[in-house]
């Protein structure tokens, strides 16, 4: 197949990567200049839990997309939510007439890829494998290979175009078709509303966020307010770390909370070792998704009338550091700390 892949992170290497290596034909387009050099200069180094590899790719800056003589019969979009309309634009520049632009991205941004491109050319895909780009042209893995992707139409059906990208998919990960694409994203969104903003603020790793006691506390809090949203969206959210959603939620409110905890730190045995995107964007001094996700949540709770303090709390703290200026420290959980009853 015939791939582009839109934000060359740590995400989209991984995959673009493997893609590459299992035969496909994949370019990588990204705006960081150094990481493209580097790709171009001595290919994608990968590393972590798929093996050590340097692979030839095809990388090209985003002014050099006006090279491309083929069209796409798949392309992803890999950037940040607030990058999401522009590389949509890009991606239907250079999709085959019957190609389908694929939402690659955290929050919930498939129905913006889709006033973009179309809904009769939009495929969504959710992701679970981990990764990390700490350097320029050198991509780590960092999930221990369970399923890594879950394709599905936005109106649920069951088609040959997601049946052909959960095939392709499969080459990185074990990946399957999902009739609830939708609940799958909140999923995904209590995962990111969780992990992320609490290693972004505190420099803790995936694995301690779930495992210390203090972020694991308000990482139940949090997803329990997206629940809660999901839920009033009429959205039936699926399993969380293999944790039933709704258990957040009575754990949230004292029950079964000690259980919750327990399958919190156990599903830590999937991860080697690895730090969340947002924490990733705050060492680097980048902007995050902040507004997108716990803003999400936020945005969505006020208009269906469900309150969400812990992800406004969360908004809050990182609308006060700003852009570039939060440094990750374990005492940034303190004013969130305060929230939780004693």
């Amino acid at each position: 197949m015939r791939i582009g892949i839109i934000g060359a992170g740590a995400i989209g290497c991984v995959v673009g990567g493997l893609l590459t290596k299992a035969g496909h034909d994949v370019t990588l387009l990204d705006q960081w200049p150094e990481h493209v050099e580097v790709m171009k200069r001595q290919g994608l180094r990968l590393s972590g839990t798929c093996g050590e590899h340097r692979i030839p790719v095809r990388a090209l800056h985003l002014h050099e997309a006006q090279t491309l003589e083929e069209p796409f019969a798949a392309a992803f979009v890999a950037v940040k939510s607030y990058d999401t309309e522009w590389a949509t634009a890009l991606a239907c520049a250079y999709l085959a007439p019957e190609g389908v632009v694929v939402d690659f991205q955290n929050g919930i941004n498939d129905e913006r890829v889709a006033a973009v491109a179309g809904r009769a050319r939009t495929l969504g895909c959710v992701i679970t494998i981990g990764a990390g780009l700490y350097e320029p042209g050198h991509a780590m893995r960092t999930d221990s290979g369970t399923v890594g992707f879950r394709v599905g139409e936005l109106d649920g059906r069951d088609t040959p175009r997601a049946r052909a990208l959960v095939e392709v998919l499969g080459a990185v990960a074990p990946s399957r078709l999902t009739q609830n694409l939708w609940g799958e994203r909140w999923s995904k969104l209590a995962v990111n509303c969780m992990a992320n903003p609490l290693a972004g603020l505190s420099g803790l790793g995936s694995a301690e966020v779930r495992s210390e006691p203090a972020p694991r506390a308000l990482a139940i809090r949090l997803a329990a307010e997206v629940i809660r949203v999901g839920r009033a969206a009429g959205r039936e959210v699926e399993p969380i770390y293999g944790i039933a959603a709704p258990r957040f939620v009575d754990a949230a409110e004292g029950r079964g909370l000690a259980e919750v905890e327990a399958e919190m730190a156990a599903s830590v045995k999937f991860l080697t070792g690895g730090r969340p995107s947002m924490l990733q964007d705050v060492m680097r001094g980048r902007r995050t998704e902040i507004d997108h996700l716990n803003g999400y949540v936020v945005a969505e709770g006020r208009r269906l009338g469900v309150p969400t303090p812990f992800n406004q709390a969360v908004v809050d703290l990182y609308r006060k550091h700003g852009v570039g200026r939060l440094r990750p420290d374990p005492r940034n959980l303190e004013p969130l700390l305060a929230l939780l009853p004693r």
